[in-house]
């Protein structure tokens, strides 16, 4: 692309930076500009029509936003994407992926009213990974969604990142407290669920949670003890299965799925009735736990309408903190 390509008309009424955006866009749309190709630079658009570094960097910092073009120290300005019929860039960093995640992750894609590309990543429960997806994402997209997940402090982080189009999901974390966030309110919502279904539990001898901790939210266990110590119910926290022989009159409020798997099969070999001998509870609702066992019970937030609330809140560029509901799907297996 030429410098002369650039078209400037003062009688139109559009901003300058505006008319340069445009410009570039008409370039990539009839094919004279490719991806990889390199643009004018700064100094050569302020020279040739008399504008303002300000006016010209105005007019690139939106293009790298929209992850149109970006700069290579020292090189200059090159073109990175040639999808410019898009309102919005968004990147989004997950913690993991799996069927819930994947629930909402959809839902959030269909729930978006407006032309847009959006890239996935994870982290994995890993910091250095987290670090370095954030600040490598750093003036490439519109918005961003954040998924914290266990780490705290991070506050500075993410500051490397335009406020106004951060949002935070599923946690709400005290130092991200100035941004926009669609959370779980963990302790709340298994406290909530166990008063809602203590018809269920009142039958059971004991309570057992089975709670590894790690990438697993401590509000889980607190509103679970809250609930067992308030109704006077017996009550255990195991960290893990390992070495457990299970009993008749109990009930397992199970975070993974693994254990899930494991308890199952451990009633099945002593021959337990799932939801009268021996109750297991699940979190994190999915299809397969609709049919799996009869059906498994679980604790559950509304993955669907998490996705569809954040895909609002970008969209209308709301500044809300909203706790996303969570209940007791009653099955089988209590």
């Amino acid at each position: 692309m030429l410098v002369k390509d650039i078209q400037i008309d003062d009688s139109l009424g559009v901003p300058k930076y505006r008319q340069i955006i445009n410009s570039i866009y008409r370039s990539i749309l009839s094919g004279k500009l490719k991806h990889g190709d390199k643009i004018p630079s700064l100094n050569q658009i302020c020279a040739e029509y008399d504008l303002s570094r300000d006016t010209v960097m105005v007019a690139f910092n939106e293009l790298k936003a929209k992850g149109v073009i970006n700069s290579i120290p020292g090189k200059g300005y090159y073109i990175s994407s040639t999808e410019v019929n898009v309102d919005e860039r968004i990147f989004v960093l997950f913690d993991e992926l799996n069927a819930f995640k994947e629930d909402l992750y959809t839902s959030f894609l269909n729930s978006l009213d407006i032309k847009s590309n959006v890239d996935i990543y994870f982290h994995h429960f890993n910091y250095q990974v987290y670090k370095d997806l954030i600040t490598e994402s750093a003036g490439k997209y519109t918005s961003y969604v954040i998924m914290p997940a266990t780490f705290d402090y991070s506050a500075d982080l993410l500051a490397l990142l335009p406020k106004d189009n951060v949002y935070i999901i599923d946690r709400n974390k005290e130092d991200l407290n100035d941004y926009p966030v669609v959370y779980q309110d963990f302790e709340s919502d298994v406290y909530n669920a166990l008063v809602e279904g203590e018809d269920l539990v009142q039958k059971y001898d004991k309570l057992i949670m089975v709670f590894p901790g790690g990438k697993e939210p401590e509000g889980r266990m607190t509103g679970f003890e809250r609930f067992c110590k308030e109704r006077n119910i017996g009550c255990e926290i195991l960290r893990s299965l390992i070495g457990r022989e299970i009993q008749k009159g109990e009930a397992y409020f199970v975070p993974s799925d693994r254990n899930l798997v494991k308890l199952v099969k451990m009633a099945n070999e002593k021959n337990f009735s799932l939801g009268k001998d021996f109750g297991i509870v699940s979190f994190n609702d999915t299809m397969l736990k609709e049919v799996v066992a009869g059906g498994i019970t679980t604790i559950s937030t509304d993955f669907e309408l998490m996705g569809r609330t954040l895909a609002k809140m970008i969209t209308e560029k709301q500044n809300d903190r909203i706790s996303n509901p969570s209940s007791l799907i009653r099955r089988n297996s209590l």
